[in-house]
């Protein structure tokens, strides 16, 4: 049947991931024997951290095999809200946690709790490609707030104000932010929340799900501001922290309210996440950061390698980067080359430049306008410093035939 029309309006409202897509195209390429750096993979190119891998097994050994509760197993929720108090001074109690397949489907959960067909949900841009496609998912109308790379990609208390109407339900960003790797910083953060202090009907999903991967100066959490604490959803998981990506564990922290309408949400359609999964996350959640030899190894070459990036892009006519301060990602603008033609084909945007980089230079990126920002492609340093320098010297290569 190849009929669109059989299938639901809201799947056929939904895009493809721009990351899987642009994976799958240079997985393509790659089998026809064409070497093809990928640049363009959320992931951290390290292993899961022996301790928790032990952990796993143990619970295999254990027999930890039947179902869990849905909302997670209870000593999970207890390290979760022990671990909230620890790193990020915020109190908790374990029924207020809610344990999930995936950050994504905590954040999913989120949404479909609050939402109602047609309400607004304000995502500032750039953005993680699946916020508006979940927003839109669970009935939502996604508003996007632009930034520029002069202003770090961050927005400030004039744009929030002004982007709120009273169909606003919810805001939601990330910090350190997936693409840029900007982070918000104590002051920003609460200007913000003094926005939102004189707007008691938006809820905040904040998704610090690469709260560890931060370069310099500690983690901040907009859930520490008392006069917006109730309102706000924090959303964090193991993937990115503790290299756990196949792991699927996420978890969200928040009022009761809400924390007991995902865990009736989440009993309806997938029920409790894995057994060995949430036995690994609880060795992993116990693990102070500061203690974590693996952690602190992948933080120090995530640096060396931004450092490195940075500097490669630098030299590029046009090429205008970011120096992020979290995760593992870079975000420079290159809207200069668009207009641009090598006398095949005229880069008119983000998207086209990065295939034109896929076929000429043989690396793979995502393109800016998936994450709302089209003068911009974005870069994942998770891979090894040679490949980096290669990437760069291919780009470099390429882009000089660009007149």
């Amino acid at each position: 049947m190849d009929n669109k029309h059989a299938l639901s309006a809201r799947v056929r409202s939904l895009t493809e991931s721009a990351t899987l897509e642009m994976t799958r195209k240079s997985r393509e390429l790659r089998e026809q024997g064409i070497d093809v750096i990928t640049l363009s993979i959320g992931e951290p190119d390290f292993n899961t951290p022996t301790a928790v891998k032990n952990a796993a097994i143990q619970a295999i050994n254990d027999n930890l095999t039947h179902y869990p509760p849905v909302p997670g197993i209870p000593e999970l929720r207890k390290a979760i809200a022990d671990k909230l108090l620890r790193d990020n001074q915020l109190q908790y109690k374990p029924s207020q946690i809610i344990v999930s397949n995936g950050a994504k489907q905590s954040i999913m959960n989120a949404l479909f709790s609050l939402i109602n067909d047609g309400e607004e949900v304000l995502i500032p841009a750039p953005f993680w490609v699946s916020y508006p496609e979940m927003v839109k998912l669970a009935g939502g109308k996604p508003v996007v707030i632009p930034t520029t790379v002069e202003q770090d990609f961050k927005i400030n208390p004039q744009q929030l104000e002004q982007a709120i109407k009273p169909e606003t339900k919810a805001f939601i960003f990330s910090s350190p932010c997936n693409p840029s790797g900007s982070v918000y910083t104590h002051n920003e953060l609460k200007a913000l929340a003094e926005v939102f202090a004189r707007h008691p009907q938006v809820f905040i999903i904040s998704d610090e799900i690469y709260e560890y991967i931060r370069f310099d100066g500690k983690h901040e959490s907009i859930a520490q501001f008392t006069e917006i604490f109730e309102r706000v959803i924090l959303i964090n998981g193991l993937s990115k922290g503790f290299a756990m990506t196949g792991w699927r564990v996420g978890y969200m922290a928040t009022n009761q309210l809400i924390a007991d309408a995902c865990n009736i949400i989440q009993g309806q359609y997938t029920s409790g996440s894995c057994t060995i999964s949430q036995a690994a996350a609880l060795e992993a959640v116990t693990t102070k950061p500061e203690e974590s030899a693996e952690l602190i190894d992948m933080i120090s070459k995530f640096k060396e390698r931004r450092n490195l990036l940075f500097d490669g892009l630098s030299t590029i006519e046009g090429v205008v980067p970011n120096m992020p301060e979290g995760a593992f990602y870079m975000f420079p603008d290159i809207s200069f080359y668009f207009g641009k033609s090598n006398g095949q084909s005229t880069i008119k945007n983000s998207y086209d430049l990065c295939l034109y980089l896929l076929s000429e230079a043989h690396v793979a990126l995502v393109s800016g306008d998936a994450f709302g920002s089209d003068n911009c492609i974005r870069f994942s340093y998770a891979t090894t410093p040679e490949q980096i320098i290669e990437a760069v010297s291919r780009i470099k290569r390429a882009l000089g035939k660009l007149h």
